[in-house]
């Protein structure tokens, strides 16, 4: 048996347990002071008086601009060739929907318009907006403005309209004009005469040619009877301007310096049907007249003729035709037509221009140009051509406008404008009367290229008048 020895000098294990010691507490000393804190009633008075602030600031500054009226803008709009009847629907239509515009619109007399204008701008009492040609743009640049994104950006632009106004209304990055209508040349044809002759309507220059000499009607005399093209002249022949013009730019010619062969051939073509073929003379009444009276067969002007001509003969039985081309050499050769039409700009130091803008894209919209065309139908043939590509389809099978807008997606446009009223110094104006001296001199004998010298220095002066140079105005 194993017996377990205690060794005597090792002691017991007794663990001691260590107390924490209590603490002394004075005899005079009470319970420890509780922890201090913000009082509760703070609280409720600065959240009172944040609610208060929050409120007075709600009052003075939100509700007022919850409650405040749009400012009151008055728009004074100058318009030529349309009566008020004919936009005041519209007018009413935008101020109802804009109860703080007021929108008067003034019809301008064509008399002196671009002076009056001109005059009006300068001394600060322009109006907000104004119509002005498409050939005006380097005599009023500096005094419009530019069209804003938000209204239209410049990819919009190049959608919406016929690419001739894109070209035309370009002024350094953005546009400076929205087109309500467009117009441009177009062949008028007497439906009696040819109908009579068995004669088919030509498409090509040499056609139209060709059909004027047969058309031709003169008594013994060798006095015209019946006229078949009027062309040839500047004294009566309504928008020679265009015409010449229209055949250079189909011709190649680079109207900037209008010299050299082509320039040469295209004058000599449209002198050729007076001092060669007989065709026109001299002596007969305006191009107008003439056709209104049915002693011309075929007559090339604007869209806005018809009017004048029915108001002269309303029982002459027309149509008008695209504008003969050129004998293509290749099916890749495109068609060139002639633009001449007006567009409305807003003036660069308008109070109003944000209005105004907002105003003019409401009016360029499907809708309103819709109703205006509608409102001008009821006391004439027919509106203003639309502006539009994609309002095209609508006009092109009409017989008396259709052609305009057929032609438009192949217009070109330049200087050379009849009745626009741009005054002595206006670009037209001079432009014009250096060509109305080319013509005159070839049809009295004189060379073609000795007179168009004469002609491309005039233009280049002009040109450099109004800040434009020879190298960036060919057809726009």
């Amino acid at each position: 048996m194993i017996a377990l020895i205690m060794d005597a000098t090792i002691p017991p294990f007794n663990p001691v347990v260590q107390e924490t010691p209590s603490p002394v507490v004075s005899p005079q000393a009470g319970p420890p002071p509780p922890k201090q804190g913000v009082p509760k009633v703070v609280f409720f008075v600065a959240g009172g008086l944040f609610l208060v602030l929050l409120g007075f600031l709600v009052f003075k500054f939100v509700v007022p601009m919850l409650t405040k009226k749009p400012e009151v803008v008055t728009l004074t709009w100058w318009g030529l060739w349309e009566d008020d009847t004919n936009v005041a629907s519209l007018i009413t239509e935008y101020q109802t929907s804009h109860p703080n515009v007021t929108i008067n619109y003034v019809k301008q007399s064509p008399q002196d318009y671009r002076e009056r204008l001109t005059n009006a701008l300068a001394q600060g009492r322009g109006p907000d907006i104004f119509r002005f040609h498409n050939t005006w743009v380097p005599m009023f640049k500096s005094e419009l403005a530019t069209v804003p994104t938000n209204v239209m950006t410049a990819g919009e632009f190049s959608q919406t309209f016929y690419p001739v106004a894109v070209s035309d209304l370009t002024s350094g990055t953005g546009f400076i004009g929205i087109p309500l209508e467009y117009d441009g040349l177009g062949l008028y044809i007497n439906n009696q005469i040819f109908e009579a002759s068995g004669k088919t309507v030509p498409a090509t220059w040499d056609d139209l040619r060709q059909t004027a000499i047969e058309l031709t009607v003169k008594d013994d005399q060798g006095i015209i009877q019946q006229a078949g093209a009027a062309l040839g002249r500047t004294e009566n022949v309504d928008h020679w301007q265009e015409i010449l013009a229209l055949m250079m730019l189909q011709n190649g010619v680079r109207m900037t310096n209008p010299t050299g062969k082509l320039a040469e051939d295209a004058l000599d073509y449209f002198s050729v049907f007076s001092s060669v073929d007989g065709v026109w003379d001299e002596t007969l009444p305006s191009s107008t007249t003439a056709f209104a009276g049915g002693k011309l067969a075929m007559y090339l002007a604007p869209s806005w003729r018809v009017f004048e001509i029915k108001a002269q003969n309303p029982n002459l039985d027309f149509k008008v035709v695209p504008v003969p081309q050129l004998p293509k050499q290749s099916s890749s050769e495109a068609n060139v037509a002639y633009a001449t039409y007006w567009v409305e700009g807003v003036w660069a130091k308008s109070p109003n221009a944000d209005t105004a803008w907002d105003f003019l894209k409401f009016l360029a919209t499907r809708e309103s140009l819709q109703k205006m065309y509608t409102a001008a139908a009821r006391t004439r043939e027919f509106g203003e051509p639309y502006p539009r590509v994609d309002m095209q389809s609508l006009l092109v099978a009409d017989p008396l406008a259709g052609a305009f807008v057929a032609q438009a997606g192949e217009a070109q446009s330049w200087y050379l404008a009849s009745r626009t009223f741009d005054g002595p110094t206006g670009i037209n104006s001079q432009i014009s009367a250096y060509f109305e001296d080319a013509v005159n001199a070839v049809n009295e004998g004189g060379r073609s290229t000795k007179v168009l010298e004469t002609a491309a220095a005039g233009v280049a002066q002009v040109l450099t008048q109004y800040g434009l140079t020879t190298t960036t105005t060919q057809a726009r």
